[in-house]
């Protein structure tokens, strides 16, 4: 519906393929983040004239729903008192006089109604309020919700980094498992790799767990890697596995488990994403 977010996808910085470190971090002060109004409270500010931060991610635009406690109509302004269940927090929406009152919808902004909030985040006397730009009632539970998992969505992105993309798979999980930076290469990786192998793969016995090990290791191609390659790793490695009979039965085994999949042709093999 029209009144849904939709933000992660039109205005955070990861709807472009973006990653939670270096620039973005500055840069998510010019987009609309979606939020909870505890964390309006507990966001910080380094001085009057900094930018508001969440975690450690700059904050400017931002949007919320609330359910609406109280109405106070002023002279200059409206405050209505929000509370989205997470915490109580007001919002401000200066009068234009200049507007045309016939296309404003606050008269329809009542108590006890759901609203969807834009503004950003001020401080006036230590209170912290939500100088809102634009405040509309939600058409639905349904966009309640949404906001809810997008902004906890949104939260999970910039403190853990984006999901890894189809085409990363094993790969993406052993630098998450391993606490790498979002978007560190397998190389880098590599001196930990072998504990991730190890946890995700320990059920498995020896020889399948050596073979995986050394695919993932290798650089990601549609063509896999051949099963000679294979082979010469682990007689070169110090293990005592050199026939191929049982190399060749710990792959079938490893692709009836699903852990590994032929590629090109039934001699080339690589791990499942």
């Amino acid at each position: 519906m029209s009144g849904c977010g939709g933000y992660l996808s039109q205005n955070s910085p990861f709807g472009s393929g973006g990653s939670p470190g270096g620039s973005a971090r500055r840069g998510t002060s010019h987009s609309l983040r979606p939020v909870t109004l505890k964390q309006l409270v507990d966001a910080t500010q380094a001085h009057s004239d900094a930018e508001w931060v969440i975690g450690d991610v700059e904050v400017g635009q931002v949007t919320t729903i609330a359910q609406v406690l109280s109405v106070q109509p002023q002279t200059t302004n409206y405050i209505y008192l929000l509370n989205d269940g997470t915490a109580n927090m007001e919002a401000r929406q200066w009068v234009d006089a200049n507007a045309d009152e016939e296309g404003s919808n606050r008269e329809d902004i009542k108590e006890g109604i759901y609203v969807r909030v834009l503004g950003s985040l001020k401080v006036f006397g230590n209170k912290r309020y939500i100088t809102a730009t634009h405040i509309k009632p939600c058409k639905g539970a349904d966009e309640l919700f949404f906001h809810i998992l997008e902004a906890a969505t949104v939260t999970l992105i910039f403190e853990r980094g984006p999901p890894p993309r189809p085409s990363e798979g094993a790969h993406a999980l052993m630098n998450r498992t391993n606490g790498n930076a979002p978007g560190q290469s397998a190389y880098t990786a590599q001196s930990t790799g072998s504990a991730a192998t190890a946890a995700q793969f320990a059920h498995l016995p020896p020889l399948q767990r050596q073979i995986i090990s050394f695919l993932l290791s290798q650089p990601k191609s549609d063509e896999g890697v051949h099963v000679a390659a294979i082979a010469r790793h682990i007689i070169t490695s110090g293990g005592n596995v050199g026939d191929a009979n049982l190399i060749s039965e710990a792959l079938d085994s490893l692709m009836d488990q699903g852990h590994v999949y032929s590629t090109i042709d039934d001699s080339h093999f690589s791990v499942s994403e």
